[in-house]
């Protein structure tokens, strides 16, 4: 059963990070209808009143749509809504030149000069940093802000008279939107850093299965190299000794024979995994891996001195779980655990990636390793433990071997 934080840890670290930067942005518009708008009403006669909130509500949404819009854009998903920045642009001078001049020709109090003068406040803030999402170009959004503090000193100017006024708008505007478009641009770096990150990762994780792959290529080399240059000679040979009428040919083609054999039963050991396998280096190799993966992992416990069988079959439970942890889910950090008890040897696998982990029961990967076990008479138990770990435990009988502490 879904739990109500499913969809939550289901998400990617970007995908997190994404939502949280949307959510923010539309809070934004929410803040700009709750803490302006609404208290203008009260201030204010109500065709006044409500004329202004009809504005704010109206640039709120303008503002929700481009945020939603721009944040596509950045993650490249649709182009840039330059048509909706301007038409934000326009949106916020207008308010806020209405809120200057309720503030200047308007009914006259305390409470209605403030609530005008939060409006102009909060439309050019909120409207510059919304507008700041989808201009990327320093050079533009500077002209921006400077563009909109000039604009709002130049209009008090001339509805006021007021020099000193005029300046005092001027830096007001100039520092609230600047702090604004700060904001919104360190977000979408942020948001676009973490993003690259997290290709940077995937693309390490697929670099070292390419180097793992090309270990097994450089091993299956190894073992027909030598084989397919004997066969040939002896081969060559037999067809010579064969001309010449040589019962010898016989003896090399049965040679033949057998190292082709032998190269079979080589092969199969290379494709099914079942070469006699040091499990200290396998363990040194998955760290390797995930570590260039840009996780953090941490391996203890007991390994050499095992029985081959033994080494062979946590080897893959160690290959395949190292695999589950670069494909499924989001880990950041793994750890391994060996240890002897009872006469048994557990191998545990721990990480944090529980969200995309594959499920205890399903999957071909874990239902090979279960057989891999069977054959030494081992078990295999994986599956979720709360909700940010996913634990997977192996354990094989172990018959009278000694054991030593990994160094790994």
């Amino acid at each position: 059963m879904r739990g109500p934080g499913t969809w939550w840890r289901g998400k990617s670290t970007p995908a997190k990070v994404e939502t949280y930067t949307r959510c923010s942005f539309h809070f934004f518009a929410v803040m700009e209808v709750v803490s302006v708008a609404l208290p203008v009403i009260g201030e204010m006669s109500s065709e006044l009143g409500g004329w202004l909130l009809l504005m704010v509500c109206a640039h709120a949404a303008v503002s929700a749509l481009i945020v939603s819009r721009a944040l596509d854009w950045v993650c490249d998903r649709r182009e840039q809504p330059v048509r909706l920045i301007w038409t934000l642009g326009a949106v916020t001078a207008a308010v806020a030149a209405t809120g200057l001049a309720v503030v200047e020709y308007g009914p006259k109090g305390d409470g209605v000069d403030s609530a005008a003068g939060s409006v102009f406040g909060a439309v050019v803030f909120f409207g510059v940093g919304i507008m700041a999402l989808g201009v990327h170009s320093r050079k533009r959004m500077s002209a921006v802000v400077a563009g909109f503090a000039a604009g709002a000193g130049l209009f008090v100017l001339l509805i006021s008279r007021s020099a000193f006024a005029a300046l005092v708008i001027a830096l007001i505007t100039l520092f609230g939107s600047g702090v604004f478009a700060f904001i919104a641009v360190f977000s979408v770096w942020l948001l676009k850093a973490v993003y690259e990150l997290d290709q940077a990762r995937e693309t390490r994780a697929r670099l070292a299965v390419a180097e793992e792959r090309l270990r097994f290529g450089r091993d299956l080399h190894d073992v027909m190299g030598r084989n397919l240059s004997v066969i040939a000679l002896k081969s060559e040979l037999a067809v010579q000794l064969a001309r010449r009428g040589r019962t010898e040919a016989v003896e090399q083609m049965i040679e033949v024979q057998r190292i082709a054999g032998e190269s079979q039963r080589e092969v199969r050991d290379v494709v099914r995994g079942y070469r006699e396998v040091d499990l200290e280096v396998e363990l040194a190799g998955a760290q390797g891996v995930l570590k260039a993966a840009g996780i953090e992992c941490r391996v203890t416990g007991r390994t050499t001195g095992l029985p081959v069988e033994v080494q062979s079959a946590l080897a893959w439970v160690v290959r395949e779980a190292t695999t589950n942890v670069l494909r499924h889910g989001n880990a950041g950090r793994c750890s391994v655990g060996v240890s002897v008890s009872e006469g048994r040897v557990v191998l545990t696998v721990e990480n944090d990636g529980a969200a995309g982990a594959p499920d205890e029961g399903g999957g071909s990967g874990l239902a090979g390793l279960r057989e891999r076990l069977a054959a030494v008479d081992g078990t295999l138990d994986a599956g979720h433990v709360g909700q940010a770990v996913f634990r997977l435990v192996a354990e094989v009988p172990l018959a009278g071997a000694g054991a030593r502490e990994v160094t790994v």
